[in-house]
Order: C-alpha cells, then sequence, then structure tokens
C-alpha cells in the first residue's frame, strides 16, 4: 500500500502551499487567510520512485465544539486516523503559540509518527527559527519553505524512510502474490451494489450487504478461485463527496478506496443506473486512469429499467465518461446475477491487455503502417519523423518512440496513434501510455 502522509496544523500555516507542492499541482486553494481549507483533500505524490498519497485538512481546532470549526477538526482527526505519518506544520515567522501546543496534546495521544516541520524559514538560521519549537517535544524539528521548496524533498524522503522502517518485514513473499493471482478492486458510490456483486461473483454471502450507504467500513480482501483461475476481490467503502465524509464509520474509506485502486491489476467502477451519472463517479473514473489501472465498468441495476431510461442512461454515460471509452462497459444486475459471468471474462481480457509484452520489431511496424497511413503535421518546415517504438513498461503499457521533432506532435495525432496500438495489438479494457524520445540533431545551431 501506499504510504499516507496527513499535513496537519493551525491554520494559514502553509498546508495547502506544502500539499500542493508535495503533488505538483495547484488543487489545494492558496491565500493569505485562514480557514480556506475545510475538507480533506487527497493527492499523489512522488518522489522518484517513491510513490506516496497526501492528505491536505483545515486549521485544526481541537477544542471545538460546534459549528464549522467542530466539523473541520472532525476532518482533522479523520485524517490523523489515516496517516502513516503525521506532518504537523508551525509557522516560524511568528513563532509558537498556545494553539499549537493543544494540537501537540492531540497528535501526542493519536499514536501516529509524528514530524514537527517549521515552515516558513525562508532566509533564517536553523537555531533561530527551531529553538522555542523544542518546547512541544517532538523531537528535531524540520525545517523547510514551502512556498520556496527549500528543504522539502528531503522531508518526504525522512517521512517514506520512517514508514519503511515501520513496514519492513511486512512485504510479501512473489509466490503469494502469485497464489493471489488477479486483484480485482470493487470501486463506486456508496450504495451502488459494490458488496452484493462480490456476493454474486462468490456465489455467497461473504460481506453485509442491505440498502444503507456506508455498510462497508475497510477494504475486505477476498480471494478465491473460478475455471482454475485465481482471483483476490478488494471491496471498498464507497467514495463519497469531501463535504460529506464526516461520520466516524467512514473514517478510512476513502484512503482505503485510493490505495486498493493503486494496488489492484484490474478496477471494475460500479455504476448505478438507477441514478444519474454523476461528477463523482467522473472524478472516480479518472483517478483510476491516471492510477494507470485497467478497468472495467459495470453498470448496476439495469433490471426493470425501461427502454428510455436505458437510453437516458447510455447518453449520460457518453457525455460524462467519453474518457474512458478504452474500457469495456457490462449492464449487469449484481442482485440477480445476470451479467457477471461477461463482466469477469472481460476483467481477464484487461489483465491481459495490461500485463502484454509487444516485441520491439511488432511494434515498429505497427508505426510504420500509422505513419504510412497518416502523417504528423508538419510545424513549420520541419516534419516530426519516428524512427522506431519499444515497450517501456506494463500495467499500463507504455510504448516509447524514439525519432526527431517529435515534441511538435500534437495531441490529435497522438490519439490516433493510441487508437491504432490498441486496435493492432488488441489493448482493450487498459490505459495506454505513449512517450516521445527525440534524438539530438547535429546539425541544430545549438550544437555548433
Amino acid at each position: 500500500m501506499k504510504p499516507v502522509i496527513a499535513i496537519v496544523g493551525r491554520p494559514n500555516v502553509g498546508k495547502s502551499t506544502l500539499f500542493n507542492r508535495l503533488t505538483r499541482s495547484r488543487d489545494a486553494l492558496v491565500a493569505d487567510m485562514p480557514g480556506l481549507t475545510r475538507d480533506r483533500h487527497y493527492g499523489e505524490g512522488r518522489i522518484g520512485e517513491r510513490p506516496f498519497l497526501v492528505i491536505d485538512t483545515g486549521g485544526f481546532e481541537p477544542v471545538a465544539k460546534e459549528g464549522i470549526l467542530h466539523e473541520m477538526a472532525k476532518q482533522t482527526r479523520q485524517a490523523v486516523a489515516e496517516a502513516d505519518v503525521v506532518m504537523f506544520i508551525v509557522d516560524g515567522r511568528q513563532g509558537l503559540t498556545p494553539h499549537d501546543k493543544t494540537i501537540t496534546d492531540f497528535l501526542r495521544k493519536s499514536g501516529r509518527e509524528v514530524m514537527l516541520v517549521v515552515n516558513k524559514s525562508e532566509g533564517m538560521r536553523y537555531t533561530a527559527v527551531t529553538a522555542e519549537f523544542y518546547e512541544l517535544g517532538l523531537g528535531d524539528p524540520y525545517v523547510i519553505s514551502a512556498a520556496h521548496g527549500d528543504g522539502v524533498m528531503d522531508l518526504v524522503d525522512v517521512a517514506l524512510d520512517q514508514v519503511e522502517a515501520a513496514h519492513a518485514g511486512a512485504t510479501e513473499e512473489p509466490e503469494a502474490q502469485a497464489e493471489r493471482g488477479v486483484r480485482i478492486a470493487i470501486v463506486g458510490r456508496p450504495n451502488v451494489g459494490k458488496s452484493t456483486l462480490v456476493n454474486a461473483l462468490l456465489g455467497e454471502e461473504r460481506v453485509i450487504a442491505f440498502d444503507m450507504p456506508g455498510t462497508t467500513r475497510d477494504s475486505i480482501e477476498i480471494p478465491f478461485e473460478r475455471d482454475g483461475r485465481h482471483y483476490t476481490l478488494i471491496d471498498t467503502a464507497g467514495i463519497r463527496k469531501r463535504g460529506k465524509v464526516f461520520e466516524a464509520i467512514e473514517k478510512f474509506s476513502v484512503v482505503k478506496t485510493l490505495q486498493s485502486i493503486s494496488e489492484a491489476n484490474v478496477v471494475v467502477l460500479l455504476l448505478d443506473a438507477q441514478q444519474d451519472i454523476s461528477e463523482q463517479d467522473a472524478h472516480i473514473g479518472g483517478f483510476i486512469l491516471e492510477s494507470g489501472r485497467a478497468l472495467v465498468v459495470g453498470v448496476n441495476k439495469w433490471d426493470g429499467l425501461t427502454s428510455s431510461r436505458r437510453d437516458e442512461i447510455k447518453n449520460d454515460i457518453d457525455r460524462k465518461l467519453g474518457f474512458l471509452t478504452f474500457a469495456k462497459f457490462h449492464y449487469i444486475s449484481a442482485q440477480k446475477g445476470t451479467g457477471i459471468g461477461l463482466l469477469l471474462k472481460s476483467v481477464d481480457a484487461a489483465y491481459k491487455a495490461a500485463m502484454t509484452k509487444i516485441p520491439t520489431p511488432k511494434l515498429t511496424r505497427a508505426l510504420a503502417e500509422a505513419v504510412e497511413h497518416q502523417q504528423p503535421r508538419r510545424k513549420g518546415s520541419i516534419r516530426p519523423k519516428m524512427r522506431y517504438a519499444h515497450q517501456g513498461g506494463q500495467n499500463p503499457p507504455i510504448i516509447v518512440i524514439h525519432g526527431n521533432s517529435l515534441d511538435s506532435i500534437d495531441d490529435n495525432y497522438k490519439r490516433f496513434l493510441e487508437k491504432h496500438f490498441r486496435d493492432t495489438f488488441a489493448l482493450a479494457g487498459t490505459p495506454l501510455r505513449i512517450e516521445f524520445r527525440s534524438g539530438k540533431n547535429p546539425f541544430s545551431r545549438e550544437e555548433r
């Protein structure tokens, strides 16, 4: 599982700035005013080959008893419960405050690994900016500037080292991984029928399923075998909109689901045909795509719908989930067991496509056929020239294309190549990534 880092502190100490720095995004709003972040905010980060999840939180008021500050405090407590490491951010320019001491008392009782991080320290000497924070008793402070990036990478390296040390020896043997077979994560909004689908695949009542959102509280792994093939089903808790994740019953749902997607070989995104396709469904699909996981989409509760309603749902899917056209869609009833067998066949096909190995000669031939059919556009007097292709990775498949002036290839031609490779090598059900690598031109002025 990916390590989880929670960023905690009082308002306006730079938590969201650090979040954006770690995720290399602008997902968290940043402004010089307290209280801007209210809900938990999840993102992915990577240092070299080390991926991790980050949780941004609102300004923490542990003693708040009611109102929005109380709800924000509940969100922060849940983030701490989900985390492997907590980065407690304080303001090096304002210095130690009573509020910092109150937060320290809570974190000390949480049982989590806590790193004291002194932010906004640019231009200040270490001893001057850290001296008073030793009073908190959280060990040596880490000094950074989230806005400028000073010390941030070293901070994350230390955090990930701590997580790895805590989980040392917990890695699974390759034989055990093979025995578990294809890992299938069942994900979707609450109450779309995920646990019912798991029971239908297993043919028995293995997980609690009834008509009440939030029944599943943690990700549950269930190994099973069908037609001589081994699988592991991961039944995940439903992902709600961030503003609705308040109840303690759901404190692990979001982070466990995101981790399960990252750890799965194939993800089944389950939709509810009796409800409109929501923005949240698109967000989940987007995370699956970004994670590079193979995907099968199940549209559940299809039985009993009128033909006009079915057409409505299909049109809704085309409009809102058009970026998932690489995936197979199945219209099923988990409760009645209809369409389940075909869905599992698509899971097998998606896994095979994600793990496929394509020889370099075949890829290069397919590239030549694509160029013969349609050449990339010129950019000025220069036309990109693609020479050969090879496979750069699996799960998802990565195709690396070498040539000259490839940085001028536009997105439309990239999509054309993607479709051509998909059709040529039967890569349905998995994202496909194409990378261009241009050789240096010995006649360019820069090289003279």
